[in-house]
C-alpha cells in the first residue's frame, strides 16, 4: 500500500498586508520633520508665543487704540503725564480716558507703542539674522570645502570679529555709519556672521567626506554642484537651530542699542528706546518700563523655546 499523499498548503505570510491608506501616502521629509517638532512641548509653546507676536505685529493698526507717535496732550480731555493703567471694564472711572498700559512722559499711549514696537523688533530680528546666515554660511561653507590657506585666512578673520564684545562692536559700527535702525540692523548682522560661519564650516567638514559626496565626485559632478546640491542641503539643520536662537539674541541687542540711544530717533515705538527714554521712572511710573520689558522677555522666551525644541527634534541622537 502506498501512503496517502498529503497536500501541502502554502504558509501564510508573516508580515500583514500593507494598509492601503498608508501605502498611498509616500514618506515626506517635511511632514516627518514637522511631526517631530510638534512632539516637543517646548517647540509647541514657542510656536504659540511667536504666532501670537506675529499676529500682533500684522494687525497692529487694528489692535492699537491710539497713534503711537502722537502726543495726546490737548487732544484727549483729562489725559495726564505718566498716568497708570486705566481699563473701564476693570473698574476704572468712566470719566477718565482709557489707556490699557497707561501713558508715558510725552502723553502717548504705552499700549499702542508696545504693539507697534512688536513690528520693529521682529522685523529687525529676522532681517539681521537672515543677513548673518546668508553671509556666514557662504564664508563658512567655502572655507570648510576648499580648506588650505583660504580656510585659515577666513577663520582667523572670524576670530578677530569674535574677539570684540558683540554689543560694543555693534555700537562702534552704528556710530561710524550713522545712527539709524537700518545701520543698527546691519551692525547686529555683522557681529553675528562669525557664529554662523563657524557652524557652517563645522557642518561642511563633517559632510564633505560622506559616501554620497564621494560618489558625486566619482560621477564627475563639479565642485560647485557638490557644495550647493549635496553638502549644503545636508548641513542646514544646525544653522536653522542656531538661527532660531539667534533671533532672540538679535531682539535683545537691538533693544540694548536703542536703550543707549544709538539707533536714531528715540520717539519711534521700539521697546529698547521706550525703556531707555523713561529709565529714571522705574519707581515713580514702573508701567512705562515693565510693559516693553515684558514684551522683550516674551519674545526672547518664544524664540529660545522654539530653538530648543528644534534642536531636540532634528538631532537624531536626541530624537528617539
Amino acid at each position: 500500500m502506498t501512503a496517502p499523499e498529503t497536500q501541502l498548503t502554502p504558509l501564510s505570510p508573516l508580515v500583514p498586508a500593507a494598509d492601503p491608506l498608508v501605502a498611498s501616502r509616500p514618506a515626506s521629509l517635511w511632514r516627518d520633520t514637522l511631526s517631530s517638532v510638534l512632539r516637543q512641548r517646548s517647540a509647541v509653546v514657542g510656536l504659540v508665543i511667536l504666532a501670537f507676536l506675529v499676529l500682533v505685529a500684522v494687525f497692529a493698526p487694528v489692535i492699537a487704540t491710539h497713534d503711537p507717535n502722537n502726543s495726546l496732550l490737548g487732544k484727549e480731555q483729562g489725559v495726564e503725564k505718566r498716568e497708570g493703567s486705566c481699563i473701564h471694564a476693570l473698574g476704572c472711572a468712566a470719566d477718565k480716558p482709557e489707556h490699557y498700559f497707561g501713558t508715558d512722559g510725552n502723553f502717548r499711549d504705552v499700549y499702542s507703542r508696545v504693539v507697534y514696537g512688536t513690528r520693529t523688533s521682529l522685523t529687525i530680528g529676522f532681517a539681521a539674522i537672515a543677513f548673518a546666515i546668508v553671509l556666514g554660511t557662504a564664508i563658512g561653507a567655502f572655507a570648510g570645502f576648499v580648506g588650505g590657506w583660504s580656510d585659515n585666512v577666513l577663520m582667523r578673520l572670524m576670530d578677530v570679529i569674535l574677539a570684540f564684545p558683540s554689543l560694543l562692536l555693534a555700537i562702534a559700527i552704528v556710530t561710524a555709519a550713522g545712527r539709524s535702525l537700518v545701520n543698527a540692523l546691519v551692525a547686529i548682522g555683522i557681529v553675528s556672521i562669525p557664529i554662523y560661519a563657524r557652524v557652517a564650516r563645522s557642518a561642511v567638514l563633517a559632510t564633505r567626506e560622506s559616501d554620497f559626496v564621494t560618489a558625486s565626485r566619482a560621477l564627475g559632478e563639479s565642485s560647485l554642484g557638490i557644495l550647493g546640491r549635496r553638502i549644503l542641503p545636508n548641513s542646514l539643520t544646525p544653522l536653522v537651530v542656531q538661527g532660531t536662537l539667534g533671533i532672540g539674541g538679535a531682539v535683545l541687542e537691538i533693544a540694548a542699542l536703542a536703550f543707549v540711544g544709538v539707533t536714531g530717533d528715540l520717539q519711534n515705538p521700539e521697546w529698547g528706546s521706550m525703556i531707555g527714554f523713561e529709565r529714571n521712572q522705574l519707581f515713580t511710573a514702573p508701567h512705562i518700563i515693565l510693559a516693553p520689558g515684558l514684551a522683550i522677555t516674551l519674545t526672547v522666551l518664544g524664540f529660545n523655546l522654539l530653538g530648543d525644541g528644534l534642536r531636540d527634534a532634528l538631532d537624531p541622537r536626541l530624537n528617539r
